[in-house]
């Protein structure tokens, strides 16, 4: 079997990724702190940021692909660590696609829909970037860089993700699902839409832009188009809790570090033709909470 790196193996998207990426691949996964068991996947601590323990690896594996999707990925930690974030959201990045390209092996980056500002929705690959907080502009300079360096790099623009967690690292869904258990209320935004899909869902769009040898930007967003409260109301329904206490709150009710765009909602139209098949939201959290 060919073997594939994947950067970020114990992250949430990671961990989904290398259970599916498996079935095809000799896996190769990284992480820096937090360790987990994976049967049949090859585990390596590395700090990506390092660029000689970056060129070792690939000198130890030899990979014959690579998705990247470690990252500093959560906008309020980037926005009040700029420098810490950059090293891996950026710098890391770039000497990623440059060892990539000196080998000729395909790579797939997992890039956010926050890099745009979330005023003229829904996003096509073509649209112009315009992020609001430092995670978004890091990410749209990790593209450009990359591109600038790799051109056959797939730039992979992930939406909000859900599914089952990995060891040490929970979806957004995982506290919901908890609050909503103890039937504590749940407070979400009305305002603020996405295109969800599913970590396993994204996890095969990522595989498939490998398959395909797909170069530049690709969205992998899901097929609808749903604020936090209305994702919230469906998971209560899925999980049957009829008296689930859910209100709507309000983006500017919530002060954080990092701005918040209000609708980053994807064109995903491009990966439905290459046979990117989101399901529903709904099918998904049956899939996840019920089957």
């Amino acid at each position: 079997m060919k073997k594939i790196l994947i950067t970020g193996a114990s992250g949430f998207l990671g961990w989904n990724l290398c259970q599916q990426a498996q079935k095809e691949w000799q896996v190769y996964g990284t992480y820096l702190t937090n360790s987990v068991t994976m049967p049949q996947i090859n585990l390596i601590k590395v700090d990506l940021s390092n660029e000689q323990e970056l060129q070792q690896l690939f000198a130890t594996v030899k990979p014959d692909a690579v998705i990247h999707t470690a990252a500093a990925s959560q906008p309020n930690f980037c926005q009040l660590n700029p420098q810490e974030s950059h090293r891996i959201n950026v710098m890391a990045s770039v000497n990623m696609a440059k060892l990539c390209c000196a080998e000729n092996i395909p790579l797939a980056f997992t890039s956010t829909d926050l890099v745009f500002d979330g005023t003229k929705p829904s996003y096509k690959e073509t649209d112009s970037v315009s992020p609001i907080c430092t995670y978004g502009e890091q990410k749209v300079l990790a593209e450009q860089s990359m591109l600038d360096v790799y051109p056959a790099t797939a730039i992979c623009r992930m939406p909000l993700m859900f599914g089952l967690p990995s060891p040490v690292s929970n979806s957004f869904m995982q506290g919901m699902v908890s609050r909503l258990r103890s039937h504590k209320e749940l407070n979400l935004f009305s305002d603020e839409f996405r295109t969800p899909a599913s970590a396993q869902t994204a996890a095969s769009g990522l595989l498939l832009a490998i398959a395909k040898g797909v170069s530049g930007i690709i969205h992998l967003g899901g097929t609808e188009r749903i604020s936090r409260y209305e994702f919230g109301l469906l998971l209560a329904k899925v999980m049957g809790i009829a008296d689930a206490k859910i209100t709507p709150g309000k983006q500017k009710d919530v002060v954080m570090p990092a701005p918040r765009s209000p609708d980053t909602s994807l064109d995903s139209s491009r990966a439905f033709a290459l046979g990117y098949q989101p399901k529903s939201i709904e099918e998904e959290l049956k899939r996840i909470l019920i089957d």
